[in-house]
């Protein structure tokens, strides 16, 4: 199916058979974080019912045990910092944008320690965001250096995996970034005393757009798949909480003029 769009007085085309599936589906063997175990997909039995049709019930019908930020691709809201309890089936109405791929490699800390902070971390930096790139889009998919597949079954916790400085978070909010994807569990540090520093940057920074912006975490972009210029489809599952599972899907962009 072959479309055509216009993004910023440009003309593009894109076909939506071509979709580019960056989520990791959620499973028993997926990646995990936050010290969860885990998830758990089991069929439903009692007495008068029996879930399972390879052990002789009429349907297959399934219980899963899972949480939104600790397995797999998920989308989060403002509502992930706030007293206030806001949805994320709130916050995304849109379900399309204009997106840009990069591909960074996470700089080693050698400066002073400081509780979010620590020598021999792996930050995505401003530095690490400027070799990438230079022009902005209001999605941008961020795939982080080296990109092995254990990214799709990987336990991070107790592992202290790279994470992003607020300055790089402050600098994207500011040049119109508004939907943050990474495949990484969370754009701050594992232990880092409670801050959120990069969280509050990018939904607390003052901008008039703040509570309409998403972070999605624990993406998968595959080696073959190029840096560029994209259309990307979120897809949310309509959960009322503060994020929900999702699957992102880029499209290529061609430009006709």
């Amino acid at each position: 199916m072959d479309i055509q769009i216009e993004l910023g007085g440009r003309r593009y085309r894109s076909n939506l058979s071509d979709g580019l599936d960056i989520s990791i589906p959620l499973k028993p063997a997926g990646p995990r974080a936050w010290y969860v175990d885990a998830l758990r997909i089991t069929p439903v039995k009692s007495v008068q019912f029996n879930g399972s049709v390879a052990d002789g019930g009429d349907v297959n019908f399934n219980q899963i045990e899972f949480n939104p930020h600790g397995h797999g691709t998920h989308t989060e809201s403002i509502g992930h910092i706030t007293k206030e309890v806001i949805s994320i089936n709130t916050v995304l109405t849109k379900f399309f944008f204009e997106a840009s791929l990069i591909t960074v490699r996470p700089d080693i800390y050698t400066g002073t320690e400081q509780p979010f902070r620590k020598t021999g971390d792996l930050i995505i930096t401003l530095n690490c965001l400027q070799q990438a790139a230079s022009q902005w889009t209001e999605a941008l998919v961020i795939r982080t250096l080296p990109n092995g597949v254990e990214k799709k079954t990987r336990n991070y916790s107790n592992t202290n995996p790279p994470y992003f400085d607020p300055e790089a978070i402050a600098f994207l909010r500011k040049h119109g970034v508004k939907h943050l994807l990474t495949d990484l569990p969370s754009v701050d540090r594992e232990s880092d005393g409670g801050k959120l520093l990069a969280h509050r940057v990018f939904w607390q920074g003052g901008n008039p757009d703040d509570e309409f912006c998403t972070i999605s975490e624990m993406v998968y972009i595959d080696n073959e798949i190029r840096d560029g210029h994209y259309l990307l489809n979120m897809q949310i599952a309509p959960f009322e909480n503060d994020a929900s599972p999702s699957k992102p899907v880029l499209y290529p962009l061609t430009a006709i003029d």
